[in-house]
């Protein structure tokens, strides 16, 4: 179901600033991304900048519900069948149950998932449910991951590795740090699987530079964000304009 790399995997939060926006802004992303990261809202997201974080907030006030990010996947698979993989914190997946979170997830057309903060130790119940129901899985790695802990992720991933290029939130910056380089140089060097890269990636030029240092993908999600916090409902040219401009960093 995953295309050939390199990839473009643009993220949202679902629900921001309404449920009903959603699926026009997937459509929107889906001319250029090669996978959609749809972030299901959380009250306590720590992996996340103040973008995020606020995106969330809006997202939740205006009533998302888990329910409803299944429903615009859903809708979603009416139109395309782009990967979508499905970014959430344990809570929402502990409250339903594993087993059915990961099944409804599959029934609804979810390709794959990222549990942010389910550590690799305890993730056995988890990757059982994922082999299951045929439902990809992502792990993250971060820059100090040492090399033994990076293969054991590498094999609990079954779509791609996702490494983290600083230390701190997501968020964009003015420049991608040196020990995304270095986290990327040794990913390739002990991973079977895709690696891509994510946290702080805003433009064209930092996709450049990432895929031709080897990346298989790049992942960006703040400055995606960042259109539906300016634009709102009136965000989908531009998200599509984004997308177009990221997109071509990855033709090098």
């Amino acid at each position: 179901m995953f295309p050939e790399t390199p990839w473009l995997v643009t993220f949202i939060t679902a629900g921001d600033p309404k449920p009903e926006l959603t699926l026009d802004f997937m459509l929107a992303l889906e001319k250029y991304s090669d996978v959609i990261e749809l972030g299901i809202p959380f009250s306590d997201p720590m992996a996340d900048g103040p973008t995020i974080q606020k995106a969330d907030y809006r997202a939740l006030k205006a009533g998302t519900k888990v329910s409803d990010v299944f429903s615009t996947v859903r809708q979603f698979r009416e139109h395309s069948d782009k990967p979508v993989v499905l970014m959430t914190y344990y809570n929402p997946v502990y409250v339903r149950g594993v087993d059915n979170f990961v099944k409804a997830a599959k029934d609804a057309g979810v390709s794959g998932m990222i549990v942010v903060d389910l550590p690799i130790e305890e993730s056995d119940d988890y990757i059982a449910a994922c082999e299951k129901y045929d439902v990809d899985t992502v792990f993250l790695a971060a820059p100090n991951t040492p090399d033994d802990r990076l293969r054991v992720i590498d094999e609990a991933s079954s779509a791609f590795v996702y490494l983290i290029s600083l230390y701190g939130t997501t968020g964009a910056r003015e420049k991608i740090p040196d020990l995304a380089f270095q986290l990327l140089r040794r990913a390739k060097r002990v991973c079977t699987k895709p690696v891509c890269v994510g946290f702080g990636i805003s433009r064209r030029e930092h996709v450049e530079e990432l895929v031709k240092a080897g990346a298989d993908g790049v992942v960006v999600g703040s400055a995606i964000v960042k259109i539906i916090e300016e634009y709102g409902g009136d965000a989908v040219d531009k998200l599509e304009e984004k997308t177009r401009e990221l997109k071509g960093g990855c033709r090098v």
